[in-house]
């Protein structure tokens, strides 16, 4: 009896350093995962390759953070998950294709930007959800976006100009030039400038919908606008940087207090 006394504070110690251990795992861009995965079969690749560049959206490069943002998009719009998995899935395939570089690839840098142009194209439709002839421009957009980043990348390598989101913008933009609101297959939402009939200015603080509105400023990087979906994807930022979560909601702060 007085052994297995002795061994009860050893044991929880053991458990508590265990838990710290694993929760240390998760963290940060999980390089030890990466590595494991090398050997594996194709398919438990691409989920992780997928998952990272969800994360990859937002500057991460975590697949639990990836797996927490696909989370809040279903929760928010399983139409938008649909949309945003077939930009991503296309832009990373059309990138092993290529034979773009193995390590960009398996980091989700090929990736996100095919899925920030589905978003985007799901959200400026206004053919509702469900739309499956969106699926066509969603695909070619997300492959455009890999041919692109391989085309500039040379050009703006010589300025030490990172590529980042040209692709992004510059398929979103020629997509819409070239639909518009009264496209037959593809119509879109009308572009509302600033101060449009609709657009109010509360003069009169709530400071619980202030509060509100800082988290849902986060979750709108991936055009989320519920409470739940917003505190995942805060969740995701946390999980891989807790000073990276804290400047996001800064950042969603200030532009929100410029706003009232």
């Amino acid at each position: 009896m007085w052994i297995l006394e002795k061994n009860t504070p050893q044991r929880s110690t053991g458990l508590k350093q265990r838990f710290i251990s694993a929760l240390l795992y998760c963290t940060g861009e999980m390089q030890q995962l990466h590595t494991h995965m090398q050997d594996k079969f194709f398919p438990l690749q691409l989920v992780e390759w997928c998952l990272r560049g969800i994360s990859r959206v937002i500057l991460l490069n975590n697949p639990l953070s990836g797996a927490l943002i696909l989370a809040a998009l279903l929760l928010e719009s399983p139409w938008q998950a649909l949309l945003g998995m077939l930009g991503l899935l296309a832009s990373t395939f059309t990138a092993i294709i290529l034979g773009q570089d193995c390590e960009e690839v398996s980091s989700g840098l090929h990736g996100f930007n095919g899925m920030l142009v589905a978003l985007l194209m799901g959200v400026f439709s206004s053919a509702g959800d469900w739309y499956w002839w969106l699926l066509l421009p969603v695909y070619l957009g997300g492959a455009a976006t890999t041919f692109l980043s391989s085309s500039l990348s040379p050009v703006l390598d010589r300025w030490d100009l990172p590529v980042n989101v040209f692709p992004f913008n510059t398929v979103i933009v020629l997509y819409l030039a070239c639909t518009g609101t009264s496209n037959p297959y593809f119509p879109n939402h009308p572009a509302q400038p600033p101060g449009a009939p609709g657009s109010t200015n509360h003069t009169q603080l709530h400071v619980p919908q202030l509060l509100q509105g800082v988290v849902l400023g986060v979750g709108q990087i991936f055009a989320c606008g519920t409470v739940g979906s917003s505190l995942l994807i805060l969740g995701a930022v946390f999980l891989f940087s807790p000073i990276l979560a804290v400047y996001a909601l800064l950042g969603s702060g200030i532009s929100t207090i410029q706003n009232i």
